[in-house]
């Protein structure tokens, strides 16, 4: 559900919304990671009941999507619309005046250190499809300039439809092979990215502590009895994806990050 109609003499929505110190807070952290309700409670140190009413309201301006956790049922994930959030803002500065609306700013390309490359891991539980995915989609959107891996805490063979959606965008990956996350344990990162929640509760600590990011991304596997059921899911996937690694390519791009991937494998 889109975010209601406001009246033309009232504040968009999103200006609304994001004035609220808490509600800001919450996008905030949002901004960094998907996160359940208990642990946006312990971040902002308010009780949760307020939490969740406040992540209502976001959740019905069309900031925050939630999803039920695939490790546990009866949590969810909620996670920031960062393009909603795009398109409202820059609505909102149009509806104050023609001359303010806003333009998205152009990817943010990531530039090498000393001829070193920012390092990132995807993690899924299979690396088999979404971890796949993403590194894939990485390498090609950075141009190269970011080195990407995936892995798994059980690892399965490649699922047909990763291959197949990444074929549809110009890139093969079926001779990649699946790997167990414990391969880079020794390995120094700039940014792990669990795609599975069940994989994040198994990720394992790693050397010069790289930023943790959680994407609560459904597998697409589960969405159909046969391949052909499922590739639509597999589709949806991707595209959620290349939305995502659109942003993290600004992260990327900040100082912090070239930083922390200083040392080589």
């Amino acid at each position: 559900m889109g975010p209601a109609v406001v009246p033309r003499d009232h504040p968009p929505g999103i200006v609304q919304l994001s004035a609220h110190p808490l509600r800001w807070r919450l996008l905030r952290e949002l901004v960094r990671s998907d996160r359940a309700v208990s642990e946006l409670t312990d971040l902002v140190e308010e009780p949760q009941s307020l939490v969740s009413y406040h992540l209502g309201r976001l959740r019905g301006g069309g900031l925050v999507t939630r999803r039920r956790s695939s490790a546990d049922r009866r949590a969810s994930y909620y996670a920031i619309d960062l393009a909603g959030c795009r398109e409202q803002l820059q609505a909102a500065g149009g509806a104050l005046h023609p001359g303010l609306w806003l333009v998205p700013a152009p990817g943010a390309p990531v530039r090498r250190a000393r001829g070193r490359k920012p390092r990132v891991l995807f993690l899924c539980t299979g690396n088999s499809a979404r971890s796949q995915i993403a590194e894939a989609l990485l390498q090609r959107m950075s141009d190269g300039a970011v080195d990407a891996s995936s892995g798994g805490s059980r690892p399965k063979p490649l699922h047909p439809n990763a291959v197949r959606v990444m074929t549809k965008r110009g890139i093969d990956i079926s001779a990649n092979r699946t790997k167990h996350l414990d391969e880079f344990l020794d390995q120094r990162l700039a940014v792990v990215v669990t795609l599975c929640d069940r994989v994040r509760e198994v990720c394992p600590e790693f050397p010069a502590h790289p930023r943790l990011v959680h994407w609560s991304v459904p597998d697409p596997a589960l969405e159909g009895p046969t391949n052909r059921a499922s590739y639509l899911a597999f589709e949806r996937t991707a595209a959620e994806l290349e939305n995502r690694i659109r942003f993290l390519l600004h992260v990327l791009s900040e100082p912090s990050a070239r930083r922390s991937s200083h040392a080589e494998r």
